[in-house]
């Protein structure tokens, strides 16, 4: 059954006060786990891959062998295929941590979606923005 990964990452200021939130659903669309964190200052697409990286951590502790990761940032979906160069220095452990999780989950793949399909996960990565400013 192919589970379903959606991340996000969220920066206010860029570089600003950052999080990510992922949701992962089993094949009939339930809830597996989902978390939104904040993790400090940080570019977006740190926290973007913050997202991907604790989204693909809780797919490999929940057993999940088949996975579709969707994701709103173009960027990590070039550079998770090799299209683009992973340049920035704080990206490529992120990135290779990654690309590593991917590799043990055994069949994942990674598609672009358009940003109002990738909603649940871009609120968990909002409100734990919001908590933070309380």
């Amino acid at each position: 059954m192919t589970h379903v990964l959606y991340c996000d990452g969220a920066s206010r200021g860029n570089p600003g006060k950052a999080s990510y939130g992922f949701v992962l659903l089993d094949g009939a669309g339930r809830v597996v786990a989902e978390r939104g964190e904040e993790v400090g200052v940080n570019t977006n697409n740190v926290a973007e891959y913050r997202g991907l990286v604790a989204g693909l951590e809780a797919a490999l502790a929940a057993g999940v062998r088949e996975l579709e990761v969707r994701l709103d940032s173009l960027l990590l979906v070039r550079q998770g295929s090799g299209e683009y160069r992973v340049k920035a220095p704080g990206l490529k452990p992120l990135h290779r941590r990654a690309v590593g999780l991917l590799a043990q989950i055994g069949a994942a793949r990674v598609k672009h979606i358009p940003r109002e399909q990738n909603s649940r996960a871009d609120a968990l990565a909002n409100a734990a923005l919001d908590r933070r400013a309380t």
